[in-house]
């Protein structure tokens, strides 16, 4: 009962945020719509011509409001007005608060011109300010609505891989969990461990030649993922004698110094630059490649991996590890019983004891059922809300 009451807290908590996203998107939404309107009452043309002449008269007050007060510079003075005027005829005779702009040239028609004319002047324009304004307010709703709109998105998207999560341990659940799983696993991991010790051995005791040769050979093989290696590291270590040393050996080597290492190497300069700098790429040489895995992949792709897999053993294992992956490979030609055994090789894989027993009691299939009510819930908003 404690559980069951749990959970209900939880959806409520859950459905109260999705609710505040929403209402906030809406909220956004009808802003944006309404500033919108604002600027068509209008006309966006129309502002636009209005702010640039907004600015232009601002630009004159401001620029001639110290020189041409008071006692100032007489010349600024009759520039102001004379500029100012002009600017207020000029301006064209629909352009919305016309009038403000005459009204203000009209009250700098005096003599002599104090700070407070600048304010009246500006006062008088506030109403071509104001309506200017709604370009910002447009703007500025339009950007609220997009991080709005965005929010419910990536809300969405999460929503998206939760419900494939859910629905993912929901098959998970199905899968027969007391399956004998070691027909399939031990075979693998024999193989998996037999060509990691021997793959080990060739990369320790062979030729970095030999190695690099076998690694630049896997090209041919796409399911046998190897990293190819460098061309200027394979040049070297084909044309230089430091290439019959193997590759733990060559990376000991790019650790001494000079000195030390001109007892080894006929250039020990040639050697760091082409060892050390690809260090990170020799160190990290190993058998997961040629390794299987657990759990293991579908029986077709194991099939045709085996098969490749046969054809790279072949440079330097032996016949018992080959041996060992046949075996692999036999047991992906039952496809059934081996898609069988998979299925629930990955089920006890992914499911721990906390899941299996969420998937018992019903937890799984209340949260898929809220998680996929909840994405519903956001998809109707955004056809409601649509984008601008």
């Amino acid at each position: 009962m404690a559980e069951t009451s749990d959970r209900t807290a939880v959806d409520a908590d859950t459905d109260a945020d999705i609710g505040t996203l929403i209402d906030a998107f809406a909220e956004a939404h009808e802003a944006h719509e309404s500033a919108r309107e604002r600027v068509s009452e209008i006309g966006e043309d129309e502002l636009e011509k209005l702010a640039a002449a907004h600015d232009r008269a601002r630009s004159l007050l401001d620029r001639y409001e110290d020189r041409a007060t008071g006692s100032g510079d007489f010349e600024a003075f009759v520039r102001f007005q004379s500029e100012f005027a002009e600017h207020a005829g000029s301006l064209p005779e629909d352009l919305p608060h016309r009038e403000a702009f005459e009204r203000a040239a009209e009250h700098f028609d005096k003599r002599r011109l104090s700070t407070a004319d600048f304010e009246h002047a500006r006062e008088t324009l506030s109403e071509a300010r104001e309506a200017v304004a709604r370009l910002d307010e447009r703007q500025n709703a339009h950007e609220r609505y997009r991080d709005a709109r965005r929010a419910v998105l990536e809300r969405q998207d999460a929503l998206d891989d939760r419900i494939e999560e859910l629905e993912r341990v929901q098959q998970y659940g199905r899968a027969d969990l007391d399956a004998p799983v070691k027909e399939l696993r031990e075979p693998i991991a024999a193989y998996d461990e037999a060509v990691r010790e021997e793959f080990e051995a060739f990369r320790r005791e062979e030729s970095a030649r030999v190695v690099l040769e076998f690694l630049a050979s896997t090209a041919a093989f796409p399911l046998v993922p190897f990293d190819q290696p460098p061309a200027d590291l394979r040049e070297y270590v084909e044309g230089s004698e430091a290439g019959t040393e193997s590759i733990p050996e060559l990376l000991t080597y790019s650790e001494y110094s000079d000195s030390k290492l001109d007892h080894y190497v006929e250039s020990p300069q040639e050697l760091k630059r082409h060892v050390a700098t690809h260090r990170t790429y020799l160190v990290n040489v190993d058998a997961e490649p040629l390794s299987v895995g657990w759990p293991p992949p579908p029986a077709d792709e194991l099939w045709w991996r085996a098969r490749e897999l046969r054809s790279a053993l072949g440079r330097f294992a032996a016949e018992e590890t080959i041996g060992k992956l046949r075996v692999v490979r036999a047991l992906a030609s039952e496809d059934e019983r081996y898609e069988y055994l998979r299925g629930a090789a990955r089920a006890r894989a992914a499911l721990d004891a906390e899941t299996r027993e969420r998937l018992a009691s019903g937890e799984i299939d209340r949260e898929l059922e809220t998680a996929r009510t909840e994405r519903d819930r956001l998809e109707e908003a955004l056809s409601t809300y649509p984008g601008a």
